[in-house]
């Protein structure tokens, strides 16, 4: 399943390749979306799940995932949640200024590997900025897949993110999109309980022709995976991030090792059998 780019414009993989903030917005307090053009105007091409490492200038480097859909293109976006110098540095920046941007790394994934299939997402909060990548590869491709279930939940309705993306797939009539929150608020109408609950409101599924990518914290993913489970999907056809403190993006730093496997390198995808045999003393 490797599948990482090079990088087109630089002779080192460990050269930042300038990029120019497009666009941003505030998506909630501690989360903004950017969209990035490149400097150089060569572009970039990546795949679904892949990563790039973003530097600003005098800061640091912070691995962030990629959440625009996957191709050949000339620019790129991220949803970047403020956690630490680098992340609360981007959160400063503003259309015009440039960042460092070194990737795209990881071994992404390649959607026709599930052609002809159908495909549950399933996204827990800040997951849902990888899994829109493959959300929005999907649904440009609709034709290629059968039925297409998305399921997210959030915190709260003040959590809620890409909330244009969330009305469009909504109004969709090619697929389902449920969504909830953990805790409701005086407007809010909708589903209200851990994403779970939403499996038992989802139409049923194929569980012999079904893939499902499953992105989120660490106790939602436990609990929808067993869900998944218990609904006949094959431990090879539940896909996940495992997003582990990485750092160099190039196997050389060992910040992201489980065993002998380097996340950033062999991930950070992962078909759940594969996530089963790199467990750590559980």
């Amino acid at each position: 399943m490797t599948m990482t780019m090079s990088n087109p414009a630089s002779a080192s993989p460990y050269l930042p390749r300038v990029a120019t903030v497009a666009e941003a917005c505030k998506f909630t307090p501690k989360e903004a979306w950017f969209r990035f053009e490149f400097a150089d105007g060569q572009g970039i091409q990546y795949a679904a799940g892949q990563f790039m490492e973003v530097s600003v200038f005098g800061v640091g480097e912070a691995p962030i995932s990629i959440c625009s859909a996957p191709g050949k293109r000339g620019d790129l976006e991220m949803c970047i949640r403020a956690v630490g110098d680098v992340t609360n540095a981007l959160h400063t920046l503003q259309v015009g200024q440039t960042v460092g941007l070194r990737g795209a790394f990881g071994n992404g994934f390649d959607m026709d590997k599930v052609a002809g299939k159908d495909l549950l997402f399933v996204a827990g909060g800040l997951g849902l900025a990888p899994c829109r990548s493959f959300i929005l590869d999907a649904l440009n491709h609709r034709e290629k897949f059968r039925n297409v279930t998305i399921l997210y939940g959030a915190r709260t309705p003040a959590d809620l993110l890409f909330t244009k993306d969330l009305e469009a797939w909504a109004q969709r009539k090619d697929s389902t999109f449920l969504m909830t929150v953990d805790r409701g608020d005086e407007n809010w109408k909708g589903n209200t309980g851990v994403i779970t609950t939403l499996f038992r409101k989802m139409p049923k599924v194929d569980p012999a022709n079904t893939a499902a990518f499953i992105i989120g914290p660490p106790i939602m993913f436990k609990f929808a995976v067993l869900e998944a489970l218990a609904m006949g999907l094959r431990k090879t056809s539940i896909y996940c991030s495992l997003e582990r403190r990485m750092k160099c993006g190039l196997g050389k730093c060992g910040h992201c090792q489980i065993r002998n496997v380097y996340v950033c390198q062999e991930g950070p995808i992962f078909n759940y059998a594969e996530v089963m045999r790199l467990r750590e003393g559980i």
